[in-house]
């Protein structure tokens, strides 16, 4: 999976347009991964503020060195090493403060089992993912959309909004995952997780 993401494609043309002050690119960055800066910021129990200010951090320090990033592709494991850097400083600078009312400061939370390489690969998996259903049609979306809503929707009322008989949800529904299943991003992403079994 690692390996997907050095050659993702994406990443690389994303930091190349950044770079040239392309905002749009800019902006795709930042709704990409601030997901992942999020969840490093929770992993290490910080509060929303500190986890905001964190994030402003990462973002400016990103600004600050996206043209001397060497890698463009590296861009996913810089991320992951700033931010969890941004937060050990808090947490240090807030160590170093005097709390008013004892207030006894969250450990940042590094035995939950959870790599952080493990939620970087998980982000990317989303990250693929979401790309890749946007390419389906909108048949295939709303179908797929209403069979994994919480909870999900009946096949009748699918049928019903949909207008397809009943017994056509199941077959189309198998359509729509072989289409996903289809598109390059998800079957090199399929293809990597077979050949580490």
């Amino acid at each position: 999976m690692m390996d997907l993401m050095r050659d993702d494609a994406t990443v690389v043309a994303l930091v190349e347009q950044a770079r040239t002050g392309d905002k749009a690119a800019w902006d795709r960055i930042v709704e990409r991964y601030a997901p992942l800066v999020w969840s490093i910021c929770q992993r290490h129990r910080l509060s929303d503020a500190d986890a905001e200010d964190v994030g402003a951090n990462v973002w400016l320090r990103l600004v600050e060195r996206l043209e001397t990033l060497r890698e463009p592709a590296a861009l996913p494991g810089w991320l992951v090493t700033t931010t969890r850097n941004e937060c050990l400083v808090l947490l240090r600078g807030k160590q170093k403060q005097v709390p008013v009312e004892h207030e006894r400061l969250p450990e940042p939370d590094i035995g939950t089992g959870i790599d952080l390489d493990e939620a970087l690969v998980a982000q990317e998996r989303h990250v693929v993912l979401r790309t890749a259903f946007a390419e389906l049609s909108e048949k295939c979306r709303r179908l797929l959309s209403m069979l994994f809503d919480d909870p999900p929707t009946s096949y009748t009322d699918i049928a019903a909004q949909l207008g397809m008989p009943i017994g056509g949800v199941g077959p189309n529904r198998m359509r729509c995952l072989e289409q996903l299943r289809r598109r390059p991003v998800v079957a090199a992403l399929l293809a990597q997780t077979a050949g580490r079994r």
